[in-house]
This record gives structure tokens, C-alpha cells and sequence, in this order.
């Protein structure tokens, strides 16, 4: 293979990301909703025809993780169906067990042509604030199928030959409380892949067709490579287990159990010993489960490679289907994508901590955080929010964890106050690190966060969807596990409400909601933070005292220059 020149693979292989990362602009700048346009809820990449990942942007992990499942998946079903994706045509889907996480989010799809031959699939997902179902922001409600969390889209052509379909969006706002929102949001999906087919197309004007072709296919070769030398310097080869644990609704707990094979050039991670799926919204179907390991392994191999299909040809992922990690339709989803990820993850770097010791953090917050809050205002109107909230980071060797970020499988900003109060009936009364929240260590975890806000209106439906309440984000090498999640209401009168880690609560006008998210595990014994305080304190008053005896030097010489002249 000739690519000309190592300088143009360069070009090419940048060019293919940036061109992902400028879909990505389009979208957050046409986007209607505060959860795209503001907290950035929305992953874009460009993948092959067959349905490979080629070249992604820094977006979503949990998004980016599933999108080659989600293409390829709906590739089969409309050769199934006897469809063909022909040049114009855009394809909408949300079925999770297609798409590969959960109904908000839509993934868009839509084939670049060049010449008449098929080169590229560009797509997009984007989670929509509402997709009807039980409650407002549609996730969690104990919703006991997928039915009731929302409207399921299998694939359909929203736009055909260049039209889009206006029948089809009309039928999803009818189902939605947040129409509005909605309809803006599909039109800067679309916007999202049409930057994304002209770009492709101008490369390939000015490149030539073969070239490109010839320089993803190396670029994936390239991946493969790369991956391999990483897990060579970095792997201890043997097989290594963890356990961690989803909390249910009952007060039980459900095990996500791995075993990692490291072996010189290639990783297997087997889930086989997991709890079996659940008759609640916690199950994380394959293409979660897919991002979560992918994002965990990654991380540790290295986290600043590029990421494409190559990836996946020295890591294979296997689940049992019917299991938490891998359930059968119609189990309810919608909190696997947000929360079973984030334990998918904790888990596999438990295991992972052995394989390549000295890489591994302790466990961040482990949980989205998630909170809805929806209702109808008094003239008729309906209306939903949804947002995460951030917690710690795991203290890491030689560093302490981050104090209120967003961590793992979720890589969102928060929103605005000045935005939620400017769009819903709600009033924020604190927004604060909170104190005391991290895991000692000699590296320390990161601080949670306390969020509280007051409703405006009556009958506020409120819904919490989050982990690590009656668990906590564990310590590593001696460091000690962080403060576990504390959610309430105070209502107006004084009554204080404490909230499960999954909660549905009807508000009235008055009532106040605290988030207080987990901190981060610490990293290595507390004791050595002592140690190390006391070493620094006296390296530095040695520094102090060699400045002051400089100084002092400084002086004598000054004065017997003086006297001598």
C-alpha cells in the first residue's frame, strides 16, 4: 500500500478527527435543549460502510463506545428489512437493544456516497431531555420494561433522498413532553451529519478517494499495533477477577462479576458470574457494556491513543446474554446506560489494578448522579429537565483525585444555574464542594459535590437515578473508601425526606432537593500523606534556610565591596 507520504497518513488520520469533532460544533451550536447545547450530551464519528469505527471526537465515552455496535446493528436490520441506505438518505433508531444504550439517546445515522460508491457512515447520537414513558426525563420511575421508559424508534429513513421526513418527527413530539426541544435537537443531528458527509467528500477531493480509503485502513492497522506494544509494556500476563455491586430497589444488591485475561498482545474480559438480568431499569445491554470495558481498558493501556475498530481486534468482550451486562428485550435499560456503565468500569479497573500494577486509580464517585424533574405548568404545558451531577475522582498514583467533576462513562458539563432557572419553575439555593466527602489516602480522593434547588410549581415530579448510596467508591493499595451519596427532600413545611439511590417523589411548590454526591476512594495508606507532609515541610524549610544563609552571603559581599571602594 502507497500512501505517498507518512506526512499525508498524518493529515489524513487528523483530519478524520477534527472532522467528527466539527460535527460535534454544529450540533451544540443548532441544538435547542440545555442537555445538548450546554452540558454537550451529544458523541460524533465517522465509521466505515460496513459500520467500523474509522475516527471519533472527545465526546461521550458511553456514546463512543456503542456507536459501531448501533451502525452495524442497524445495517443488519434494514438488509433484514430489504432496505438499502441509499446517497440522501438520514436513519433514525433509539431501541436500545439496536442502538446500544438507551431510548433518549437517538442515534443518527446517514452514508456518504462519492462517485456512486458508498465511502463512509457518519453519525451522531444525542440524548433528548424526554422520550415519554412513566416519568418526566424518561429514565428509572421503576419502570419494570422497556415499554414504559418511552417510545422505542426502530430504524426508519427520517430523511429520504434529501427530504426529511416531517411525518416521522411529528409522531416522536406526540410522545414527548418537551416537543419543542425535540424537533430542534433531530434538525441539528441532521445539520451534525451533513458537515460531517461534506467534509469527508472535500478530503477526498483534495486526497484522492483511494488515499483516504488506504490511510484509514492503515490508520486501524496502526490502532492494532499500537494497542499491542502498550499492553506488552504495561501487562503482567495472567487472568485477574473483581466483583462490585449495582444496588436494587429492594435494598439487594446485584453482582457485576469479570474476569480479565492478560495475555502478551491481547486482552479477553469475560462477565460470566454476573447477576442475571433484573426486573427493573438497571440491565446494560451488550453495546453499554461494550463502552464501559472499552473505556476502562483504554484508560489504563494508554489514554491518549486514538481510538478506532483496530481497538477490537486485540480486545475481545464477552457477556452472557440475559445477564445484567447483556439482557434480553424487553428488560428496562434506561439506568444501565447511566449507572451500570459507571460499575462496569469500577469493576474492571478492580481487575485490572492487578495486571497493570502502579496504573490504576482508585474508585471515582461511580454513579451519573442523574436527577429529572418534570411537570405540567398551570396553563397546560408540559415541561422536563435532566442533568448529572459530578462527584470525585480516585485519588491516583502520585496525585490526589479531582474535587467535582464529571468521571468515566459520562464526560458532560454541569448545567448553568442562570440556564435552569431561566427555562424551568426551580430556584438554586447551593451549588459547593462537599466538605469531608473524599477518601483518605496518601493521595487523597476527590471532594463530591452538594447541588439543592427549590421547585416553583405544584406537583413536581422528581426522579433520582444514582449509585454508590448504600455502597462506597473503594480505596486502593490502603487508601480508604469515599463517603457514599446522601440525597433528600426538605418539604416546605419542614419535613425531611430521605431518598433512595432510585426515588420517585411528587414536590410541591417550596420543597427543596439536596444532591450530595460520593467522593473519590483514596490511594495508598493514610499515614504515608503524613509522612510525606512532614518530608515536605522539612525540604522546605531546608530551602528556606539555604535561601536565607544566600541572602545573608549576598549581604557580606556587598558590604566588603562597599568598604573596599
Amino acid at each position: 500500500m502507497v500512501l505517498g507520504t507518512n506526512v499525508t497518513f498524518e493529515v489524513i488520520k487528523y483530519t478524520s478527527i477534527f472532522i467528527a469533532e466539527e460535527m460535534g460544533i454544529e450540533l451544540r451550536n443548532t441544538a435547542y435543549s440545555p442537555n445538548i447545547k450546554d452540558r454537550l450530551d451529544h458523541s460524533c464519528a465517522i465509521l466505515s460502510p460496513q459500520g467500523g469505527l474509522v475516527a471519533q471526537a472527545e465526546h461521550i465515552p458511553v456514546h463512543l463506545g456503542s456507536m459501531a455496535i448501533g451502525v452495524m446493528n442497524t445495517i443488519e436490520y434494514l438488509k433484514k428489512m430489504e432496505e438499502e441506505l441509499q446517497e440522501g438518505d438520514v436513519v433514525i433508531v433509539n431501541d436500545p437493544y439496536i442502538a446500544g444504550t438507551h431510548l433518549n439517546d437517538i442515534l443518527l445515522l446517514k452514508p456518504v456516497y462519492y462517485n456512486g460508491d458508498m465511502v463512509a457512515i457518519v453519525a451522531n447520537k444525542a440524548h433528548h431531555v424526554d422520550i415519554g414513558g412513566i416519568v418526566p426525563g424518561s429514565i428509572g420511575g421503576n419502570a419494570r420494561e422497556m415499554l414504559q421508559e418511552g417510545l422505542v424508534i426502530p430504524p426508519l429513513k427520517i430523511v429520504k433522498n434529501g427530504r426529511i421526513q416531517k411525518d416521522i418527527i411529528r409522531l416522536i413530539e406526540a410522545n414527548v413532553r418537551t416537543p419543542k426541544y425535540l424537533h430542534g435537537d433531530l434538525r441539528a443531528q441532521i445539520a451534525s451529519l451533513n458537515v460531517g458527509e461534506k467534509r469527508i467528500k472535500e478530503m477526498i477531493m483534495k486526497y484522492g478517494k483511494d488515499t483516504v480509503l488506504n490511510a484509514w485502513r492503515e490508520l486501524l492497522d496502526y490502532v492494532e499495533r499500537y494497542t499491542k506494544s502498550k499492553i506488552r509494556e504495561h501487562g503482567k500476563p495472567g487472568i485477574y477477577e473483581a466483583e462490585d455491586y449495582i444496588e436494587l430497589s429492594d435494598n439487594t444488591l446485584a453482582k457485576i462479576k469479570v474476569k480479565v485475561k492478560v495475555e502478551e498482545e491481547s486482552i479477553i474480559v469475560d462477565y460470566n458470574g454476573t447477576n442475571k438480568q433484573v426486573n427493573e431499569p438497571v440491565n446494560a445491554v451488550y453495546g453499554v457494556t461494550v463502552a464501559a470495558t472499552t473505556f476502562a481498558l483504554k484508560s489504563v493501556i494508554d489514554p491518549e491513543m486514538p481510538m478506532n475498530h483496530g481497538f477490537y481486534r486485540v480486545v475481545k468482550i464477552g457477556a452472557p446474554l440475559g445477564s445484567l451486562v447483556n439482557p434480553k428485550p424487553p428488560a428496562p435499560v434506561s439506568g444501565g446506560n447511566v449507572e451500570t456503565s459507571q460499575r462496569i468500569v469500577d469493576v474492571v479497573f478492580l481487575a485490572l489494578a492487578q495486571g497493570f500494577p502502579g496504573r490504576v486509580p482508585a474508585a471515582s464517585c461511580g454513579s451519573m448522579n442523574n436527577v429529572m424533574v418534570g411537570g405540567v405548568h398551570p396553563e397546560g404545558t408540559t415541561w422536563a429537565f435532566y442533568e448529572t451531577v459530578g462527584g470525585g475522582s480516585g485519588g491516583r498514583p502520585g496525585a490526589d483525585g479531582v474535587d467535582g467533576v464529571h468521571t468515566n462513562m459520562t464526560n458532560t458539563l454541569n448545567t448553568p444555574i442562570e440556564i435552569l432557572e431561566k427555562e424551568y419553575p426551580i430556584l438554586f439555593m447551593a451549588y459547593s464542594l462537599r466538605q469531608d466527602s473524599c477518601g483518605a489516602g496518601e493521595y487523597r480522593g476527590g471532594l463530591g459535590i452538594t447541588r439543592a434547588f427549590k421547585v416553583l410549581e405544584d406537583n413536581v415530579v422528581l426522579t433520582i437515578m444514582a449509585e454508590r448510596v448504600r455502597t462506597r467508591p473503594w480505596g486502593l493499595m490502603g487508601g480508604k473508601p469515599g463517603a457514599p451519596g446522601y440525597h433528600y427532600v426538605i418539604r416546605a413545611n419542614g419535613t425531611k425526606i430521605v431518598l433512595k439511590s432510585k426515588d420517585t417523589i411528587v414536590l410541591g411548590k417550596g420543597d427543596i432537593v439536596y444532591i450530595n454526591t460520593p467522593g473519590g476512594g483514596g490511594y495508598g495508606p493514610p499515614e504515608l500523606r503524613d509522612r510525606r507532609k512532614i518530608v515536605k515541610d522539612l525540604i522546605e524549610e531546608r530551602i528556606s534556610q539555604e535561601h536565607a544563609k544566600q541572602e545573608y552571603k549576598q549581604v557580606i559581599i556587598e558590604i566588603d565591596s562597599n568598604n573596599k571602594n
